[in-house]
């Protein structure tokens, strides 16, 4: 059984715990007005962007020729995988519910005898999959000495991939991150960036049409390396939202345990004080009768 003084020591720490806590919910709940901010703000221009590449290769007449961003190199042998997690913790679920998406994902690449390739975006990304995907993982980024996400850090991970891609490193790139949704909710998402779906571009041919000048093909060779950094920009965006938001949530529940903890360990020590004083209670009446 603990003694009282051990029993003092251990809400001493857990209340300096719990004020920990409530300081990085509240750090968080700053930081995440900020985020959602940029992540809302980033949805249209990404979202927009996206259409206009795939409106504009739907008036592609020679396919065949298309550029390889767009259409691929015709196999889907080597698969290059982005996971975008972030370089700190105490943020719940965050991380692990985008490595679980991606776990799924490699599975299936590993079930169909296909190659895999992993480049981790963020720290913790790397820390969970380097046990059972050290091999596979080619490259691991950190970007823990920027203070905020920038556009010139996703370009920095989209040229990468460029670079990979001419080189012929790989056939088929998927990204993977958390979309935010709200403060309790981040959704894991799953999105190829090259080549683009088939599916995505029927679904958008029958949006309007332009003209446009250039041709098709020349505003294609331009716009595609910027789409997949915007992409990329666009997922560490709604990354960041959702990292705040899930150690906003993850920090308030470890203040509310501590709390709870310390009203038990409050009345353990006063019961085990007056336990203590019941005792010497009962040897002073005891010796008091024995003489």
């Amino acid at each position: 059984m603990a003694t009282l003084d051990d029993l003092k020591k251990r809400i001493a720490s857990v209340k300096s715990t719990q004020k920990i806590t409530k300081a990085m919910k509240m750090v968080a709940a700053a930081k995440l007005r900020r985020a959602q901010e940029n992540a809302e703000k980033g949805r249209p221009y990404s979202e927009k962007m996206n259409n206009i590449i795939l409106n504009l290769s739907s008036g592609i007449s020679d396919k065949e020729n298309a550029p390889k961003l767009l259409s691929g190199t015709g196999e889907e042998k080597i698969h290059l995988c982005i996971v975008l997690t972030s370089d700190r913790g105490l943020c719940g679920g965050f991380n692990t519910n985008i490595i679980k998406k991606a776990k799924v994902y490699f599975k299936k690449i590993s079930d169909e005898e296909k190659t895999l390739k992993i480049i981790t975006v963020g720290s913790k990304g790397y820390d969970q999959l380097k046990r059972v995907y050290r091999d596979s993982i080619v490259e691991r980024i950190s970007f823990k000495d920027s203070k905020t996400i920038n556009y010139l850090d996703a370009e920095k991970v989209g040229k990468m991939i460029i670079e990979n891609f001419e080189k012929k490193k790989f056939d088929v790139c998927t990204i993977f991150y958390n979309k935010f949704k709200n403060v309790i909710t981040q959704i894991p998402q799953e999105q190829q960036i090259i080549p683009l779906k088939t599916s995505e571009i029927e679904e958008n041919s029958s949006d309007d049409n332009y003209e446009f000048e250039p041709d098709e093909d020349e505003i294609l060779s331009n716009l595609l390396p910027k789409n997949i950094s915007t992409q990329i920009f666009k997922a560490m965006l709604e990354n960041s939202a959702s990292e705040q938001g899930s150690r906003m949530s993850a920090m308030d529940s470890a203040t509310r345990n501590a709390g709870e903890m310390v009203d038990k360990l409050t009345i353990e020590y006063n019961r085990s004080r007056q336990a203590a004083i019941t005792k010497e209670l009962i040897e002073i009446i005891s010796g008091a009768e024995s003489l």
